[in-house]
């Protein structure tokens, strides 16, 4: 899950514990706003009529009075209640037959020689009424604000963390590996980016420079390695025409040729691993890909008929190589078919097919070999990494590496499907441009 989406979640249940907590406590809170506001009234209604009281007497407002629908209740009578009473609290009044509970401030004074105790009351129904509209109006005010602010979240949080996005997109994802290029700043206020886009790209440069000494040492490496290998097989030839050489001796002149000629061709194939790398080949050949298929089959048939293995090319007549390194594409299908005979049971089969599929053609190599087991499969493309299978054949762990780098240099994605003892399929999907349908 993206960071963006675990903040605006976070935020989004934030609120919603908010919005639970609100809608809990709300009644209790309405409640007490309108019992807040009823006794502020209250008291006002009191201050008035002591007032007019004051201005006139007593004398012509000792009754008790009601609202034609009960709402409100007003008295003035006698007290003979000897403490002072300020107070306003819920109680019940009996008026014309009917009990109703009432919000009542009740207040005692002294006119003259009497005391006088002066009740204002409201009915606690009619408080109630405005609860409910309150209620909903708030809630309403909350959901709107609510949903404004995970507007706001999610808005700020993706502008806060743009610059994040394009350090993974410009200096992980977007770089081709190990060739990142030059330093281009991700411009952002935040520190923390700014520091983890410069740190992004002082590690990436660190690999870079690995990397290019890594190829550079193999590269040179293999040429120096290829002359001494040069001359020592000169000398073995040069040995062999002499008259005196003992059979014993040529026997092992021949092991040490056979081994330098090992070495030679590790040297060529490690070489040529790191001119792909270095992308030293130009990718200008253009070429039917029958007639590139039917070169590889005529350079090794005489391994499948040594192991009377069929072969069958089915690849439409009307598809070109174009904008490709014939030399690099012949040595990637030539190291595909050649595993496939080298793997291949006595009598097996290779299927060639080319295919169109999600609108991207496809080339499948299909053998009936002793296939790849599950726990080898993420490691076929190592570097000298040989399996069990291939240790008991003439096999130095290069075949694969080199499909594998000639494919990267070509933008082809690889897929490959085996099964243990029922053969391997390697998919060679092509992108777009590299392949084209007749298009002479």
């Amino acid at each position: 899950m993206k960071l963006e989406t675990k903040l605006t979640l976070f935020n989004a249940l934030s609120k919603l514990v908010i919005v639970i907590l609100f809608v809990l406590l709300l009644p209790s809170v309405i409640k007490s706003i309108n019992q807040g506001f009823t006794d502020s009234k209250l008291r006002k209604q009191k201050n008035k009529l002591i007032q007019i009281i004051k201005t006139s007497g007593v004398k012509n407002y000792v009754y008790a009075t009601y609202s034609p629908l009960k709402e409100e209740y007003y008295s003035l009578d006698a007290d003979s209640l000897k403490e002072k009473l300020d107070t306003i609290k819920n109680e019940k009044r009996k008026i014309e037959g009917d009990t109703i509970q009432y919000r009542i401030l009740s207040y005692n004074f002294m006119d003259g020689k009497r005391k006088y105790l002066l009740e204002i009351g409201k009915s606690v129904d009619t408080i109630g009424e405005t609860t409910s509209p309150l209620q909903n109006i708030a809630f309403e005010i909350l959901i709107g604000m609510v949903l404004l602010t995970i507007i706001a979240d999610q808005v700020y949080t993706g502008y806060v963390l743009r610059p994040l996005s394009l350090i993974i997109k410009t200096k992980l994802i977007g770089r081709k590996f190990p060739n990142f290029g030059s330093y281009v700043e991700v411009k952002t206020s935040t520190s923390d980016f700014q520091y983890l886009d410069i740190s992004i790209h002082k590690m990436v440069e660190t690999i870079e420079q690995t990397f290019q000494k890594e190829r550079e040492f193999i590269s040179n490496a293999s040429h120096e390695i290829m002359t001494p290998i040069s001359i020592l097989q000169s000398k073995i030839e040069n040995m062999f025409e002499r008259e005196d050489i003992v059979d014993d001796l040529k026997v092992r002149l021949l092991e040490m040729q056979k081994i330098l000629n090992r070495l030679k061709s590790i040297t060529k194939t490690l070489l040529l691993i790191s001119q792909i790398e270095n992308e030293q080949f130009l990718k200008e050949d253009k070429i039917k890909v029958i007639d590139l298929l039917q070169e590889a089959h005529e350079e090794i048939s005489i391994r499948l008929q040594d192991k009377n293995i069929n072969y069958e090319l089915s690849i439409p007549e009307n598809w070109f190589f174009m904008h490709i390194n014939k030399f690099l594409l012949f040595n990637l299908f030539f190291n595909l078919i050649n595993n496939a005979i080298k793997y291949n049971r006595e009598s097996g089969d290779i299927n060639i097919i080319g295919t169109q599929e999600n609108n991207a053609l496809v080339i499948s190599v299909i053998d009936t070999g002793i296939g790849i087991t599950p726990e080898e499969m993420p490691y076929i493309f190592n570097r000298f990494k040989k399996f069990r299978q291939s240790l008991q054949q003439d096999s130095f762990g290069l075949g694969l590496p080199i499909v594998k780098s000639i494919a990267a240099f070509h933008h082809i994605e690889i897929e490959v499907q085996s099964e243990k003892d029922k053969g391997s399929t390697f998919k060679l999907i092509f992108p777009s441009g590299l392949i084209e349908i007749n298009p002479y």
